[in-house]
């Protein structure tokens, strides 16, 4: 059992399977023809309440790889943090999509701030030097902490400043909305992101990720070159309408957002009651579906004997994530061995 390691180990959401079915039914025009494939782009519009090109892909790293490639080329940088999933979990991809160089950025509560991002983006010789070209938030961070909007300002305000673009990482995208309780228009463009990759795999998709293009129109440039790498990146499916129908699964109903609350507050409720367990560390604030504990060895030990352990950071630190699917009975069971070690 691995109920708390990753919200990816989690089943596909019935919702998502039901699409799935319907999809399936006849014959559809492929490589994104069909009916469903062209509707992404109304459905995410609407989702975010303007204007937006999606570009479906299977995986979250070819959605970051993709949109980094659009805002970078082989002589540009690329500001990252140092824990960010672009620099530590992606095989070198969004550099060998782009030929960019990622420098990463210290930060607290895997942050970056405008007083660490200033130095490496306004410190940079004309001719010898890697020019920045674009910075990547990742939103839910790699620590389960979530950027506020006025910090996400903060950062955009600075890039344009510096005629940098902002790539957004959403692999917990719907997390971090219902965290924030805003929209997904709040959380991007209206507050300066360029380009989001929008995961939703971990939201209970089978496999359904999205690079979103905002504002068209004055990218139309960006979004020809998009649906190109797509293809090159091998990420164009034959049977593009089984991404498609994903994709649309989750945006309508807001379902992702739904999705986002429920394992948000089941997270929160597993972590209240580990508080008053006596051998356990927690943050003093958790942010979103995702967080890190400290616990004693007993304490792991036995959650390790059940099949119920997080995912182990280091000898004492775990991180636990909970996802839609997570049981009511599973996080009863979690505490209970806690406290009972």
């Amino acid at each position: 059992m691995s109920a708390f390691k990753s919200d990816n180990t989690s089943a596909v959401h019935p919702k998502v399977f039901e699409a799935l079915q319907k999809a399936n039914d006849g014959y559809a025009m492929p490589y994104g023809d069909d009916e469903i494939s062209v509707r992404l782009n109304d459905v995410f519009s609407d989702m975010f309440e303007t204007d937006v090109a999606v570009i479906p892909c299977s995986t979250g790293t070819a959605a970051n790889s993709l949109s980094l490639a659009l805002f970078a080329g082989p002589v540009n940088s690329v500001m990252v943090h140092t824990d960010s999933h672009v620099y530590r979990d992606e095989c070198n991809a969004p550099e060998f999509y782009s030929g960019a160089r990622l420098v990463t950025i210290e930060g607290e509560n895997g942050k970056m701030t405008p007083d660490t991002l200033r130095p490496h983006i306004t410190k940079v010789d004309p001719r010898h030097t890697a020019q920045p070209s674009a910075i990547s938030l990742t939103q839910v961070t790699e620590l389960g902490t979530v950027y506020s909007l006025d910090e996400i300002k903060a950062m955009t305000s600075l890039a344009k400043e510096q005629g940098l673009a902002v790539h957004m990482d959403g692999a917990r995208f719907a997390n971090a909305v219902a965290s924030l309780g805003c929209s997904a228009a709040d959380m991007t463009w209206k507050a300066g992101v360029d380009v989001l990759s929008l995961g939703l795999t971990k939201a209970g998709a089978m496999a359904a990720e999205a690079v979103v293009l905002f504002h068209p129109e004055k990218q139309s440039q960006k979004v020809r070159e998009g649906f190109l790498r797509q293809k090159r990146a091998g990420q164009l499916l034959s049977k593009q309408r089984f991404l498609a129908a994903q994709l649309t699964a989750m945006a309508e109903d807001d379902l992702w957002l739904e999705i986002g609350r429920e394992s948000n507050a089941k997270t929160a409720r597993l972590c209240s009651a580990l508080r008053e367990i006596d051998g356990t560390e927690l943050a003093d604030t958790i942010d979103s579906n995702m967080t890190f504990i400290r616990l004693q060895p007993d304490q792991i030990a036995r959650l390790q004997d059940e099949g119920l352990a997080g995912y182990m950071y280091d000898e004492t630190r775990m991180r636990i994530c909970c996802s839609w699917s997570t049981t009511d009975a599973e996080i009863d069971r979690f505490i209970d061995l806690v406290r009972g070690a």
